[in-house]
């Protein structure tokens, strides 16, 4: 059965410069073993696929339990470059909470 992350988890953004970093945090410490295993780097590529143009990596926190992805060239250019309406990326934490794994 699909279900979206927001059931799941919340998530916070960051930026510094072209660069996204969207944490992933679930709400009960049991699902974090399952969003290790369905929220991959290359599904979170995937499911952004129109905005980061880059490389995204992720890190493991299993000790909060959370994870985090870091996405290159995600803010086209950067805050003080981009003509975006959120150039900090701040929306883009919902936009990874649509994303559907199977639970």
């Amino acid at each position: 059965m699909k279900i979206k992350l927001y059931k799941l988890a919340h998530s916070r953004a960051g930026d510094k410069g072209n660069t996204l970093t969207l944490s992933l945090i679930p709400y009960n410490d049991e699902d974090y073993a399952l969003l290790c295993t369905q929220v991959t780097a290359e599904s979170v590529k995937n499911h952004l696929r129109d905005i980061v143009s880059g490389e995204v990596t992720r890190y493991e926190m299993p000790n909060l339990p959370a994870l985090q992805f870091v996405c290159q060239q995600a803010l086209t250019g950067g805050v003080t470059t981009s003509l975006t309406m959120d150039p900090h990326g701040k929306t883009l934490s919902y936009a990874l909470l649509e994303m559907e794994i199977e639970s």
